[in-house]
């Protein structure tokens, strides 16, 4: 079985298209979530953006996620975790569950189809996990306008050239870029992923800053390394160790 263990909670991802990465865990790391926020994480997968929601104190979050055996996975990992009655996983498509839902999110947060077409017939499951075979960015940025409430925050992960087409069809549906994160591997490289925040209203300037994830192979960079202090072990640890010293 695959399981990836966090510090207060640990995921079993073996029916999951897609694996837990750095980029996802820097992603969940710096979720905006407020407490007691109630929080909607869409294409939940393995349901890992739910569980860091409730550890960093979301009063309620559900888990929507199309595939079966993913949302059974998601599903299975709530209950194993500490904040088994704080979350929720469901199993739908996000358009039927915006038509039928009944009230609105402080958070929703998103880890979408990274591509829009080049399918490969032979692996529909990672397919569904990558391309956005089910949900449109445009649905996606106007469900998720239908969805928020007054003061929330939606937060997606996207490819950097992605962004700047979601930005704009962010725009269109009423929410507006607060702020750009883009994760590059190394100083020198390019980066590939950004994690954008909207809300309704629009700012003068939304903030743009860059992380570095490695100093060099295998050895994290300091912001990388206080980012995953909150979900990893070996971080919090050395993150402690400094701090004593």
């Amino acid at each position: 079985m695959s399981i990836f263990r966090l510090q207060q909670f640990s995921v079993s991802q073996e029916r999951a298209a897609m694996k837990i990465c750095t980029d996802s865990l820097l992603f969940g790391a710096m979720m905006p979530v407020g407490s007691e926020d109630r929080v909607l994480d869409i294409g939940a997968g393995c349901g890992l953006l739910s569980l860091i929601a409730a550890q960093l104190g979301a009063g309620r979050v559900t888990g929507v996620e199309l595939m079966d055996d993913a949302c059974r996975e998601a599903a299975e990992n709530f209950r194993r975790s500490p904040w088994a009655d704080r979350l929720q996983a469901v199993r739908d498509s996000i358009q039927h569950f915006a038509d039928m839902a009944s009230g609105r999110y402080d958070l929703i947060v998103s880890n979408p189809p990274f591509f829009e077409d080049h399918l490969n017939a032979d692996e529909p499951m990672r397919n569904a996990a990558r391309h956005n075979v089910h949900l449109t960015h445009a649905e996606l940025a106007g469900i998720a306008e239908r969805l928020l409430a007054r003061e929330g925050v939606f937060y997606v992960l996207l490819p950097v050239q992605s962004g700047i087409t979601f930005t704009r069809l962010g725009a269109q549906a009423g929410l507006h870029l607060w702020r750009q994160t883009v994760f590059r591997g190394y100083a020198h490289s390019k980066a590939k992923v950004a994690a954008l925040t909207f809300g309704r209203q629009p700012v003068p300037g939304p903030v743009f800053e860059t992380i570095t994830v490695y100093d060099e192979p295998g050895v994290y960079s300091a912001t990388a390394r206080t980012c995953l202090a909150k979900l990893l072990m070996r971080f919090a640890e050395s993150e402690n160790a400094r701090d004593s010293g």
